[in-house]
């Protein structure tokens, strides 16, 4: 999926209704930075991951009615899936449930996360995102992460990058951009730092990395927004 792609937005169910287009509930992921060079609704999407991680219970379900009323259901499921690696699970189980209250849609019946006979394909398919967001510094990654332990090791391929970041719901470049903001609003800047270079890794523009920043500015203390704008700069230009 490419910024290029028609958005197609999943009908409610037979018997609920759908939440309605609102400009005033969309603005609730918009921010007060702006998105810069992103488009509208991957800014918002940004947006909602931030509020994910870091908001309470008011600020996750109003953030769920807002991408209810703009966002692609399956880009705010992914997201909600992939916020238990980075966000932990009981803010993927909160944001799970608001979200199914605001927009009134089911559970799938199924989904292939659900069955771990899919393990070796996720592997695979996991150290496929992995290369491709760390590019020369996978292999040095592998070792370091492997000296920590090995577990750690496992799980970040196959659960992190093969279960989630390698989903096809969502295009790897939009999730790297996500990543990038939970990393900012969590303080977690070692993170942020390898997410600045895996969002460039695999096709976000200086500008788009730049305006993830913009879009959680008024989510982080003024001296961590200068840290981290250098930060970002001190990637871009190395």
């Amino acid at each position: 999926m490419t910024g290029a792609e028609p958005i197609v937005r999943d009908r409610a169910p037979d018997g609920v209704s759908a939440v309605p287009a609102s400009g005033a509930l969309a603005a609730t992921l918009d921010g007060s930075g702006g998105a810069g060079a992103l488009d509208r609704d991957t800014g918002r999407l940004i947006r909602y991951a931030a509020v994910i991680a870091s908001g309470d219970e008011e600020a996750i379900r109003a953030a769920s009615l807002a991408a209810a009323a703009a966002l692609p259901t399956v880009w705010v499921e992914e997201i909600i899936l992939q916020s238990y690696i980075f966000a932990g699970f009981p803010r993927a189980l909160n944001a799970a449930r608001e979200w199914r209250r605001a927009s009134g849609l089911p559970a799938p019946d199924e989904d292939e996360g659900a069955d771990y006979g899919n393990v070796e394909r996720w592997r695979t398919r996991g150290e496929e995102a992995c290369a491709a967001v760390y590019g020369g510094f996978y292999e040095p990654l592998r070792a370091n992460v492997a000296a920590l332990h090995p577990a750690l090791d496992a799980w970040m391929v196959v659960e992190g990058y093969g279960k989630l970041l390698g989903r096809p719901g969502l295009d790897l470049r939009r999730r790297e951009l996500c990543v990038m903001a939970v990393c900012a609003v969590a303080r977690q800047e070692r993170q942020l730092h390898s997410h600045v270079h895996g969002s460039r890794h695999v096709g976000a523009t200086p500008d788009e990395i730049r305006g993830v920043l913009a879009v959680v500015d008024d989510l982080l203390p003024e001296a961590l927004r200068d840290r981290y704008a250098r930060l970002v700069e001190r990637v871009l230009n190395g």
